[in-house]
């Protein structure tokens, strides 16, 4: 059975289907939840999987895997269009806001101060945390999704902490 994936023989389609929700939730976040923008960068992350041009040498898990895959397909689509490249845009609390209510964010039903606090967190302690929070990443998931070393993985993590502390109690005072 051709699945398309004959260039990556350690992966099947069934396996892949299994991340993509949590996948295209990292797309939409690396693209400041634009829907559209990160199914496009979806359909382009399965295009350079099917082709081979990212080969699964199962130094990581899957997901993880995937993950850096959705993330370099993002930047290179920022490059290619030629946008300031940043993983997640500053958004503010009331954009953040309404995409959670129209069912575009998978922040949905979350209180305003938290959504507030977590946009306006620094892009990298942002990225860690949402990976952590959203998807059940291990802080050494995080590092390899990133490319960052775990120490750096965990500066930012806990920076992350620190900064939503802070901005919610400043919030409820």
């Amino acid at each position: 059975m051709d699945d398309g994936l004959q260039n990556n023989p350690h992966i099947s389609r069934k396996a892949l289907a299994a991340h993509h929700a949590a996948a295209y939730a990292w797309a939409l976040s690396l693209t400041g939840y634009d829907a559209a923008e990160a199914a496009d960068v979806m359909q382009q992350s399965y295009l350079v999987i099917v082709e081979g041009r990212a080969r699964y040498a199962q130094r990581s898990t899957l997901k993880t895997w995937l993950f850096g895959v959705v993330r370099n397909t993002a930047l290179r689509l920022h490059r290619r269009n030629r946008q300031h490249v940043a993983l997640v845009s500053r958004f503010s609390a009331e954009r953040a806001q309404s995409t959670a209510q129209n069912g575009e964010s998978f922040a949905e039903g979350e209180d305003r101060a938290v959504v507030a606090a977590l946009t306006s967190l620094p892009r990298r302690q942002r990225d860690v945390l949402e990976l952590v929070i959203y998807s059940d990443f291990t802080l050494e998931e995080c590092a390899q999704v990133l490319g960052i070393s775990l120490g750096s993985a965990r500066t930012h993590y806990h920076r992350a902490k620190a900064n939503i502390r802070a901005k919610l109690e400043r919030a409820d005072g």
